[in-house]
C-alpha cells in the first residue's frame, strides 16, 4: 500500500522539525511526512510528486504562503490545506478561506491541534478521493441523455424521472409509457429517436450506474445490490453487470479499492 505524503513547508528550522517529529511520531509509519524551507521548493517537489496534504506557514522570504497556494491553484493543483501562522490578522485568514484552505493554526502550535487539524484533513482528502472514483465511473451516454433532454415538461424528461425514481421496481415500457400519457408504441419510438438508446437500455444503465455507486460506496451485499436496483436475482445482476463492465460486481468492488489503497 502506498502511504499518503504530508508535506510541511516552514523557513524556520526549529518549528519545521519539531512539526515533523510530531508528525512522524503520530503517524508511526503510516504517512510519509516530508518538510523544506520555502515556498519555490515546495512548488517544485508538489510538480515532482502527489502531495495529499500541504502544512504550510504563512510568512516566509521571496514568496508567502498565500501567494504559494495561488500558484498552486494556477497549476491545478489541489492538496488539503492547513495554514500555520504567527499572525493573526484577519486578512491573513480571510484570504485562506477563499483559497480553500481548511484550517488557519496560529503560532505556537499545540501538539493536539496540529494533530487534530491533519486528522481532519486526511477525511477531507479520502472525501475528495471518493468523490473522484465515483465521477470517474459515471456511464457518459446517461449523462449525455440527461443534459440534452432539457425540457422538464417533456414527456421524455418525465419518463426518465420516473425510471430513475423507481429503479428498484419492476419496470415495463407500457407501465412508464402510460404514466407520460403515451401510446407504448409510440412512446418506444419517441424515447429511442430522442435519447439514442431504447427504453430497455437506458433502465439497465441507470440499473448499473446506480449499482457502481453502491459498489464503490457502502459495504452492501452484491445481493443487496441487486436488489436495491431492481433485479430478482443476483445471478441475472452479476451477468449483466460483466456484460456492461467486462468484470463482475465483486471484481469491480476489489479493483477500486485496490486503486485507493
Amino acid at each position: 500500500m502506498l502511504n499518503k505524503t504530508i508535506l510541511i513547508v516552514d523557513d524556520e528550522p526549529k518549528t519545521r522539525q519539531g512539526l515533523k517529529k510530531t508528525l512522524e511520531d503520530w503517524a508511526e509509519g503510516r504517512f510519509d511526512i516530508i518538510s523544506t524551507d520555502g515556498a519555490q521548493a515546495a512548488i517544485t517537489i508538489l510538480q515532482q510528486r502527489e502531495i495529499h496534504i500541504l502544512i504550510t506557514d504563512i510568512s516566509m522570504p521571496e514568496m508567502n504562503g498565500i501567494e504559494m497556494l495561488k500558484r498552486l491553484q494556477e497549476q491545478k493543483q489541489y492538496p488539503v490545506v492547513i495554514i500555520i501562522s504567527a499572525y493573526s490578522e484577519f486578512d491573513y485568514a480571510q484570504e485562506a478561506i477563499q483559497l480553500g484552505v481548511l484550517n488557519y493554526l496560529l503560532k505556537p502550535l499545540s501538539k493536539k491541534k496540529l494533530i487534530e487539524a491533519v486528522e481532519k484533513a486526511i477525511e477531507v482528502q479520502k472525501k475528495r478521493e471518493r468523490e473522484g472514483k465515483l465521477n470517474k465511473i459515471i456511464d457518459e451516454r446517461l449523462v449525455d441523455v440527461r443534459v440534452e433532454e432539457k425540457e422538464e415538461d417533456s414527456p421524455i424528461q418525465k419518463a426518465m424521472s420516473y425510471v430513475d425514481q423507481h429503479l428498484e421496481q419492476q419496470l415495463s415500457l407500457k407501465e412508464v409509457a402510460a404514466y407520460v400519457h403515451l401510446n407504448s408504441s409510440y412512446f418506444s419510438v419517441l424515447f429511442k429517436e430522442q435519447t439514442k438508446m431504447t427504453f430497455s437500455e437506458y433502465v439497465t444503465r441507470s440499473r448499473l450506474q446506480k449499482a457502481k455507486n453502491l459498489l464503490m460506496g457502502s459495504n452492501m451485499s452484491v445481493s443487496d445490490i441487486a436488489e436495491a436496483v431492481g433485479y430478482n436475482t443476483s445471478k441475472y445482476f452479476i451477468k449483466l453487470f460483466k456484460e456492461y463492465e467486462g468484470q463482475t460486481p465483486s471484481k469491480y468492488r476489489k479493483t477500486a479499492i485496490m486503486k485507493e489503497t
